[in-house]
């Protein structure tokens, strides 16, 4: 199933009904898929055949993200190159996707120039705007192509999307996504959360990762796709209220700035019916908050090499039979989802009792074909037929999904496994804590020491003694930090996810 079914789905539902919009302003579904068809035929024109890679570098917005349609439509493979990354990433995301085609906003001139040097198979370059010395102008290229015959979308089985796992602990691998990956997230998302009629799905987070997925199972159901210039909370709630929305997904770093604006409680929030988060662990204390005043959230655990739905917990599972919070439950990834198997393992691959902790595996259509160009890195991640996670975690009794850390972030100290993801949920149980992060360093007496760094809510003030005591109670004097550092902000990736590794270099550089 091509990339282009989701879309040709919506249009044969409704050809005139908004697809994309931006500003008020809507392509409809007939609109997108003609364009779609037009990037195809201008792509092969250009020499791109079925299986190369064409790179799109944008921000969110509708005509980029209607091209990558065009792309599948011409059997070629989507690589989505966050404009956030710096310059030296994205050259060597570039070249290691050896894409030989670059669709980019003007916005992205200098950083264009700035990498094409070193990329010489990169041949053709598209401006989303007029066309300059290095690049044909959008609509000038889809003009030259106008009369050229249709293209062909990707066969079954196909892979239709490289992505790029992040080069912040070496270099970046390529996941390669099939059809039949996308395929499989969108029926689970489709039979795990309620969709009510046609839905309208608010993108804030960038269209080259979750967001960007999530939005093909919308357009299946003929949905609406509101999209998000650049990040904006307040505004985000504005557009929930005007479009009326029913889905949108944040991390959890967005979910806390809007826990903490003003207009929260004054916005009328009523049509949502599935409020996703995801892509890093929540709070229990935030999460608790946020189903009292957002509503129906909905958690989502995934990763690139197997995108989104891991795991899942619709708005229902939140909430016992008489409508109370299911607190027990808010700590969890929810349960493993309908087309995936889950098994917690040991370091020799073999299944551990439930209760027990060890690495989460996993193996069905959810997971990648593998990685690109890497046969020693996909061999390592599918140790014993399944694929590894890299995280740390547990079943409980009921079938529910724990994830405890990251196995490289695991703290020992004093011969003690200490888990960072509880002691971060400790310290944001503070209502003056809004973010944190906790890692290990080096330490003569304990061997490592559970250090802390955190980020105050705005205004906000802690005696760090206080702070100590108060993790203390919830999870005793071992686990609990020997270290806590206030810092203004922590340091993020350009999806939101806290780096560690910077972390840890700063402070083990004093």
């Amino acid at each position: 199933m091509s990339l282009t079914f989701y879309l040709d789905k919506g249009a044969s539902l409704d050809p005139d009904a908004p697809c994309l919009t931006l500003d008020g302003k809507s392509l409809t579904y007939g609109e997108v898929a003609s364009l779609s068809h037009a990037v195809a035929r201008a792509l092969r024109r250009s020499g791109v055949a079925p299986g190369d890679k064409v790179g799109i570098l944008s921000a969110n917005d509708p005509t980029a993200f209607a091209c990558v349609f065009g792309i599948a439509r011409a059997g070629a493979v989507w690589c989505p190159i966050n404009p956030r990354n710096a310059a030296a990433e994205n050259a060597e995301l570039l070249d290691l996707f050896d894409c030989s085609a670059l669709i980019y906003q003007p916005a992205f001139d200098d950083l264009v120039a700035a990498i094409t040097p070193n990329l010489p198979k990169l041949t053709t370059f598209v401006r989303l705007g007029d066309g300059d010395d290095l690049a044909a102008g959008f609509d000038a290229w889809l003009d030259a192509a106008r009369d050229d015959p249709s293209a062909e979308a990707a066969r079954p089985g196909d892979v239709v999307a490289l992505v790029g796992t992040g080069g912040t602990t070496g270099r970046p691998k390529g996941v390669m996504l099939t059809d039949r990956n996308l395929e499989a997230m969108s029926a689970i998302t489709l039979m795990s959360y309620p969709f009510d009629g046609r839905p309208v799905y608010l993108a804030l987070a960038p269209l080259t990762h979750a967001a960007g997925v999530l939005c093909f199972p919308v357009l299946a159901l003929g949905g609406e796709v509101v999209i998000m210039a650049k990040p904006d909370v307040g505004r985000f709630l504005e557009l929930i209220e005007r479009h009326r929305v029913t889905h949108t997904f944040l991390p959890p770093t967005l979910i806390y700035m809007v826990l903490g604006h003003p207009a929260l409680d004054e916005t009328d929030l009523s049509s949502l019916q599935c409020f996703w988060y995801g892509a890093a662990p929540m709070s229990a204390a935030r999460l608790a908050e946020a189903l009292d005043r957002i509503g129906p959230m909905a958690q989502l655990f995934g990763q690139s090499e197997a995108p989104m739905m891991i795991s899942t917990m619709s708005p229902a599972e939140h909430r016992n039979a008489d409508g109370t919070i299911n607190t027990a439950r808010l700590s969890s990834a929810g349960r493993p989802s309908p087309l995936v198997t889950v098994a917690i393992l040991d370091q020799h691959g073999k299944p551990v009792p439930r209760g027990e902790r060890g690495e989460i595996c996993l193996r069905g259509s959810l997971v990648m074909a593998g990685y690109y160009r890497n046969r020693e890195a996909t061999a390592e991640v599918s140790a014993h037929g399944w694929h590894h996670t890299g995280d740390i975690g547990y079943l409980d009794a009921d079938g529910y999904l724990h994830i405890v850390d990251r196995a490289k972030d695991m703290v020992i100290t004093g011969g003690f496994n200490v888990y960072s993801a509880e002691v971060e949920q400790a310290l944001m149980a503070h209502d003056a804590v809004r973010d944190c992060a906790v890692v290990g360093l080096p330490d003569e007496k304990w061997g490592e020491r559970v250090t802390a760094v955190v980020q105050l809510q705005p205004g906000a003030g802690i005696d760090l003694d206080e702070l100590t005591a108060f993790v203390k109670a919830r999870i005793g004097g071992v686990k609990a930090p020997k270290q806590i550092e206030i810092w203004p902000d922590l340091p993020r990736s350009t999806v939101g996810k806290v780096l560690k590794t910077e972390i840890r270099s700063r402070l083990s550089t004093r």
